[in-house]
């Protein structure tokens, strides 16, 4: 696509005032009138106004999704029909990635490299779940003696998913694929920092011809759009990704109505690294982790647990690769590290550099404000390095910007101790020549998902999920998650 072309529908797509929701295949205004408005985290400036949905919004959305269930003839259609709706809906995002990335780029503040690898996974994603959908198996029978029974595996209605603002479009196509392949339907909360790429993908759900209400977006304040999805109960199935704080509240209304809840929760990941590897590529690799999109992921390797033997070598080399990394607008093509998402984020990583020192940290790099030639308002934040106790606040709680924190040991149960004394349980790496002891200890590390010699790694059709306080009711990305949308019913007849 010519880049004026998309400049320009990105930006017609922007300057509507105010965006809408999109509530059973109409843009709908919100009752009260109230908006909210979303901020390009480069330069500080406003973006878009939005429509600010409240429990009006929401109610009219989970009926519309219903209606959709009950009379669209979505969950009645065949595997194979609702799969070429979705790969049609693939080809769509495709056609437009340039735009979403455009839009994507700018709502977060990541590069558009990254933000168009996003738009790629969402398409992907689709895919897999599409024709995941047409090979598995929804009636399975059961060998018991003197009865004909089987397994039915159907639709389980409304499922309603709250997403955070790291990943917007990327989470959305892990979040609604499968459940949409499984004959669902789906209301959409997006995060108010970053809910525009969700509000035009509605644009290609309409074009895509899936049925009215199968597909609807309230965009609105997490303490009452999310709030009010959260609580209704008329869903089937809710899904959650964001902070363990506000996870826990979204559980507790979700188990008021009964409904099952999937919770995507945050982390403290720690990469394990022995002392036989090449050290500057190691450092190298978790550098790349720590500053992908600004350290805002929650799988990242925040805590670097580094043999004695080669702590030294490897903080003189993971601070030589910080130093070359290029802090810039999202848009820039030289940029490897934007901005983080908004001042309260910035805050928020500063505010822990400080208190990990003042609780006996030493600071190895010394991070803080970055400055962006003529983007003196954006929100960038320099990688800082901090090293010392396991205790330091800066090692146990999830920071969620470019500060590792580093530890040494020399024995290989040391290690594994040091990585399972957090209460998180999403993500670790270990990195070593040796696969004996690399398989070894990734068994033993206490997580969903342990990676070996790499880190955050996203296979579709590979498990990916959390423990403890990273998560429950399931992951995403596998078959496994596929049926979580699906609810069994047994038929038995007495012979």
């Amino acid at each position: 696509m010519n880049p004026k072309n998309r400049l320009s529908t990105a930006g017609k797509f922007l300057t509507q005032s105010p965006l809408k929701h999109f509530i059973g295949g109409k843009w709908v205004a919100s009752q009260s009138g109230k908006t909210f408005q979303t901020v390009n985290p480069g330069n500080g400036e406003t973006l878009a106004e939005v429509c600010a949905g409240d429990k009006a919004e929401v109610a009219a959305a989970v009926a519309a999704a219903d209606k959709a269930f009950q009379r669209s003839g979505w969950q009645q259609m065949p595997p194979n029909e609702r799969a070429v709706h979705l790969h049609r809906l693939a080809d769509l995002v495709e056609a437009n990635k340039d735009i979403l990335a455009e839009i994507e780029s700018l709502d977060v503040g990541k590069p558009m490299s990254q933000a168009l690898s996003d738009i790629q996974n969402f398409s992907q994603t689709m895919r897999y779940y599409a024709d995941l959908s047409v090979q598995v198996r929804y009636r399975e029978p059961i060998a018991v003696s003197k009865h004909e029974a089987r397994t039915v595996r159907l639709p389980r209605g409304v499922c309603g998913f709250i997403f955070p603002w790291n990943f917007p479009f990327l989470l959305v196509g892990w979040g609604i694929s499968p459940a949409l392949a499984a004959g669902n339907t789906v209301v959409i909360k997006p995060a108010e920092d970053t809910p525009l790429s969700t509000l035009f993908l509605a644009r290609m759900v309409k074009e895509a011809g899936i049925p009215d209400g199968v597909v609807n977006i309230v965009a609105g304040l997490g303490e009452t759009a999310g709030a009010a999805l959260a609580s209704d109960p008329g869903l089937a199935h809710m899904s959650f990704t964001g902070s363990p704080e506000v996870g826990r509240i979204v559980a507790r209304e979700s188990g008021q109505n009964l409904v099952p809840v999937k919770l995507e929760l945050g982390g403290k990941g720690a990469a394990v690294v022995f002392p036989d590897v090449d050290v500057d590529s190691v450092a190298k690799a978790l550098v790349g982790a720590i500053t992908l999109n600004a350290g805002q992921v929650c799988c990242t390797a925040s805590r670097w647990i580094v043999h004695e033997k080669i702590y030294d070598d490897f903080v003189a080399s993971a601070v030589d690769r910080f130093k070359e990394i290029r802090i810039g607008y999202g848009h820039d093509p030289e940029t490897q590290m934007g901005p983080v998402v908004s001042k309260k984020q910035r805050n928020r990583v500063l505010g822990y550099i400080e208190r990990g020192q003042k609780e006996g940290a030493d600071l190895i790099l010394e991070g803080g404000i970055a400055k962006v030639a003529g983007k003196e308002n954006g929100f960038y934040v320099k990688p800082a390095v901090l090293a010392g106790s396991p205790d330091n606040v800066a090692c146990r709680e999830e920071i969620f910007g470019p500060v590792p924190f580093l530890m040494k040991f020399k024995e290989e149960d040391a290690a594994v101790s040091l990585v399972n004394r957090s209460p998180y349980g999403l993500a670790n790496s270990v990195w070593s020549n040796d696969l004996n002891r690399a398989n070894k200890v990734a068994e033993n590390l206490h997580a969903g998902n342990s990676w070996i010699n790499a880190h955050n790694v996203f296979a579709q059709g590979v498990p990916y999920g959390g423990i403890n306080r990273s998560g429950m009711g399931g992951g995403v990305l596998s078959p496994s998650t596929f049926f979580d949308y699906l609810r069994d019913l047994s038929v038995v007849r007495p012979l």
